[in-house]
């Protein structure tokens, strides 16, 4: 049971009805059974919740002090933890992926909100020195009302670093969740009500990404928006911004590589090279989808990750196994149609995992694939999947390595392991990617770290200081005093 209801809107402090009345199911991924049903909110839902952002500014929230912000934002981590179980249970429910994956979600929303609530009142200015007569400074100022279109692969996380940053700048916020998955960004408002935080300075408006989130992408009371998700949308939304000259934050796809020299250690990286791609059932804009090996140890790494895969298990969200099931049948047949491709292609099926026998027939399962020998023009060396499909592609040297990594739309995260270290730094600043690691993947999400991408991964970043950056306006104030 769903402990709240969930057919209600987050506005000015209160739960309402959507304008239309209307509402849509969410499904359990786990059994494509009905979970609960959300507001199907829209333009006019969108009006008023800018509207009451727009309240907040000129009212409570932004009287209060930086110190004041970060009390509460401090409050609201804590919360999250004292509910994490609850947290995570409506996450494995809502999105499928297994329980302890959805905790690592709960605890890193509140360390998000944690190292914002910490930072709010150490977003300084400068002063620049220029000539006599003058003092001149620089000031970092709230945008106003800033936009959040959040996906469904990772919403804990996601409003924590995008969220929980604009709130700490002093920004009022709209969110938007996507319709596939709400139940953790409802339970973040009532979490935010409880901690304190004044009404109007964060509101919820659920429906369609269509109708809702069009509404938010184009409305010109919005002065920051930032939206993860995919290319194609984030164009779209790119556009409707425009039109209002708003700045906009986007994160999007990725087909990250992992780099793997003849010198590499191995035994470490076995573990990331197949976790990073097979986590939350591959549907990560930074899983490691592709895995580049030079050939003096593309056998051996071949068959270490085959024996990895041969022993993964997907099954229903609440059994805790190494995989769930695919967000919706919409998401199931798309992976699958790359997988048909591969077949159709004669591509090599080096391993694959298996679905537990006792899986809802309704559930949206798949078998975790380890494709090899892939061609890197390849449209699964290309293309973003978003399942739980990795490829391996072998090459000689590092010249050619580069290329391959370098080599599709994408620039979201890399992966180099080798033991030589000119060569880690060589590779640090000749990949085309937003964050690089050496020797690791991911660095166990570092909350702390600029996340973003080049080229069609999108740009701005995210998380760090970086974040409360993206959400300021600068303002040079200089003053001739003789």
């Amino acid at each position: 049971m769903i402990p709240f209801a969930t057919d209600r809107l987050f506005i000015a402090g209160e739960w309402r009805e959507a304008a239309g009345r209307e509402s849509l199911a969410l499904e359990n991924p786990s059994d494509g059974a009905d979970l609960a049903r959300i507001a199907r909110g829209g333009a006019t839902d969108i009006d008023r919740a800018v509207g009451a952002a727009r309240e907040a500014l000129a009212g409570a929230w932004g009287a209060m002090s930086a110190a004041e912000r970060g009390r509460v934002l401090a409050a609201m981590g804590r919360l999250v933890l004292e509910r994490a179980d609850e947290l995570a249970r409506l996450e494995a429910l809502d999105v499928g992926k297994p329980l302890k994956q959805a905790k690592a979600d709960a605890l890193a929303l509140a360390r998000y909100l944690e190292f914002y609530g910490g930072a709010a009142d150490k977003l300084t200015g400068e002063t620049i020195p220029y000539q006599r007569g003058y003092t001149v400074l620089t000031l970092r100022e709230p945008y106003g009302v800033t936009g959040h279109i959040v996906p469904w692969n990772y919403p804990m996380q996601i409003i924590g670093r995008s969220v929980g940053a604009a709130l700490a700048a002093g920004n009022a916020a709209v969110l938007k969740p996507a319709e596939e998955a709400c139940l953790t960004a409802l339970a973040f408002a009532r979490i935010a009500a409880a901690a304190g935080l004044p009404p109007g300075a964060l509101n919820l408006v659920t429906g369609l990404g269509e109708e809702a989130g069009a509404a938010l992408a184009s409305h010109p009371g919005i002065d920051h928006l930032s939206f993860t998700g995919s290319v194609a949308t984030g164009a779209l939304v790119q556009a409707a911004a425009a039109k209002n000259v708003a700045p906009v934050t986007l994160e999007l796809g990725g087909k990250s590589p992992q780099l793997v020299f003849a010198d590499a250690d191995l035994d470490a990286a076995l573990p990331y090279l197949v976790n990073a791609g097979i986590q939350n059932a591959g549907q990560t804009c930074s899983a490691a989808s592709r895995i580049l090996v030079q050939r003096p140890v593309y056998a051996s790494v071949q068959q270490r990750m085959a024996e990895r895969y041969r022993a993964l298990r997907a099954g229903p969200a609440l059994a805790d196994l190494d995989l769930g099931p695919l967000v919706s049948a919409r998401q199931q047949e798309i992976v699958e149609r790359y997988l048909r491709l591969a077949r159709d292609n004669r591509l090599v099926m080096a391993a694959s995992g298996e679905i537990v026998a006792d899986a809802p027939r309704g559930g949206h399962y798949l078998r975790p694939a380890l494709i090899a020998d892939v061609p890197p023009e390849h449209a699964l060396a290309q293309e973003e999947i978003f399942g739980p499909v990795q490829v391996l592609i072998p090459f000689d040297d590092e010249a050619q390595a580069i290329a391959i990594a370098n080599g599709t739309p994408y620039g979201l995260v890399a992966g180099v392991w080798t033991r030589d270290g000119a060569r880690q730094m060589r590779l640090a600043r000749a990949l085309r990617a937003g964050q690089v690691f050496v020797n690791n993947y991911g660095a166990g999400g570092g909350v702390e770290l600029p996340f973003g991408g080049v080229k069609q991964s999108g740009h701005g970043r995210e998380k760090g200081f970086e974040a409360l950056y993206s959400f300021t306006s600068l303002k040079t104030v200089a003053v001739l005093h003789g």
